[in-house]
């Protein structure tokens, strides 16, 4: 008997203490969020938020935001027409996010070219792969060739125009953080004069040369190689509505045209040989072996070495990087566009994922009545985090260039393969399954295209190879996406039902 009453006690103090503890913590936590819902604000917080960085993803963001009551303060280290030739290509995808976030008309008077198919030239063979008409795709099935500049200045017009948006010119040097929690940003301005501007949430989004990343988030990059291009100017290709990639060893080239009379030509090299661009190399180099060993004859040919001529001031190189997605969990800071993700620029998707991003946070954030709740913002964004892993995020490096043939024929069959590719390229399906089941074609055409003839153990061992290249890649995207968000995407059902909702005028 005395036992039996010493086991109820003791259960009864247990439950009497885990009750206890309960209590103490529920209000503890309601403590803290009224404490959090009732701050006060700082001397010089007139913004829901900052925007660090004014390109593509911070514009779009700052528009956005503006739109849904927010006041945004934007700061841009140069107002002026940025001058480089990275994101010239706005996929379908990309357009449909653009007019989802009513920055349409941003593509318009600033002599954007038409793109609807890729020419894709191998081994003296070519082959012309159109953006499929997808019936569930509520914009044409074009992208848009275009001055990368051009378009960052419309963006610009269009986000300052807004009342809640203040575009201001300057630099930011540190993210102000107070117990862990990204407070607000100290910067420059144009006159030189130091300013702490403070919000309830910064987001970091200043490019692929961020100097703040490190501040938010600890990630990695790393550099493939480095693209050299340069603008033939008063010239128009045989064919201006295709984007022409040159597929050859080891240097691809592309060709395309970005306004009605200037061509972008560009090529890429290795990042521990490149010629230098003072002394002539790189003009000789372009001449007497990029043109006549790598880009076809006739009217590319011609525009390739006109542009070598007469543009030499304009030869500007960059490097390729690729950094993976870094989820950040610091509480009070965003970090988005090329400083939070870069791909290989082949792919040309930057901006199409960036305007992604965009919509998702925005809509994410939405509800929510302030950013001061920065546990709330923080569980929003870690929603954000698994929603976007549904893009394409191919990268091309030597290892990969094993499966290239295979892809190539996979782009080059015709049907369901090429239209599917070209789906997933241009963003018009983001069906993370799709790529998947791709990435199996290309894997199984590289395996029979290796043991054809007859399976030798030297053609075996190739495609075992190939085989472990291709479970290398699929890993690469369950590890960084989740297995559960690639290939049962139940969290992301409701997005792609709104990511094809119908916009107008794309």
């Amino acid at each position: 008997m005395a036992t039996t009453y010493t086991w109820l006690w003791t259960l009864l103090a247990f439950i009497l203490t885990w009750m206890v503890f309960h209590l103490i913590k529920r209000k503890k936590i309601g403590t803290e969020e009224t404490e959090v819902d009732a701050e006060e604000t700082r001397d010089g917080e007139a913004h829901d938020v900052i925007i660090v960085g004014a390109g593509v993803a911070g514009a779009a963001l700052a528009y956005a935001l503006a739109k849904d009551g927010r006041r945004v303060h934007v700061i841009e280290r140069d107002l002026k027409e940025p001058q480089r030739f990275m994101g010239e290509l706005m996929q379908p995808g990309g357009r449909l996010m653009l007019a989802q976030l009513g920055f349409e008309d941003c593509l318009e008077e600033i002599d954007a070219q038409e793109i609807k198919l890729l020419a894709i030239y191998k081994d003296g063979k070519n082959d012309t792969l159109y953006f499929p008409d997808n019936k569930n795709f509520p914009c044409e099935s074009a992208g848009r060739l275009l001055r990368n500049g051009r378009l960052v200045q419309r963006l610009h017009k269009k986000a300052a125009s807004h009342a809640n948006v203040q575009l201001e010119e300057g630099t930011v040097k540190f993210l102000i953080e107070e117990k862990g929690v990204v407070k607000g940003v100290i910067y420059k301005n144009s006159a030189g004069e130091e300013i702490t501007a403070f919000a309830p949430l910064t987001v970091v989004c200043d490019g692929c040369y961020s100097n703040l990343r490190r501040s938010a988030v600890d990630n990695k990059v790393e550099v493939l190689s480095c693209f050299v291009g340069y603008v033939t100017k008063n010239t128009r290709l045989e064919d201006p509505h295709s984007m022409h990639l040159i597929f050859s060893k080891p240097l691809p080239c592309v060709v395309y045209q970005i306004t009605s009379s200037e061509v972008r030509c560009a090529a890429e090299v290795p990042a521990d040989s490149i010629p230098s661009i003072a002394n002539g190399e790189m003009v000789n180099f372009l001449k007497k072996t990029v043109a006549p060993r790598y880009i076809p004859d006739g009217n590319l040919c011609e525009t390739f070495l006109k542009g070598v001529e007469e543009g030499l001031l304009e030869i500007k190189t960059t490097a390729t990087k690729s950094m993976s997605a870094k989820q950040c969990d610091k509480k009070g800071v965003i970090v988005l566009g090329d400083a939070f993700n870069m791909r290989h620029p082949i792919i040309a998707s930057g901006m199409m994922v960036a305007l992604s991003d965009v919509l998702i946070l925005r809509n994410l954030l939405w509800p929510v009545p302030s950013f001061s709740n920065t546990k709330k913002v923080l569980e929003l964004v870690k929603s954000f985090y698994i929603i976007r892993k549904k893009c394409l995020l191919l990268q091309r490096t030597k290892q990969e260039r094993e499966c290239e043939k295979a892809a190539l024929v996979t782009f080059s069959s015709g049907g369901f393969r090429t239209s599917g590719m070209m789906a997933i390229l241009g963003g018009m399906n983001p069906r993370p399954l799709s790529l998947v089941f791709h990435l199996v074609c290309i894997t199984l055409t590289a395996m029979g295209y290796l043991l054809s003839p007859f399976p030798s153990p030297r053609r075996f061992w190739h495609s075992l190879r190939v085989f472990a290249l291709a479970l290398k890649m699929l890993g690469a995207h369950l590890g960084d996406d989740g297995l559960k968000e690639m290939l049962i995407p139940t969290n992301a059902a409701s997005y792609r039902k709104s990511y094809m909702t119908t916009a107008s005028d794309c």
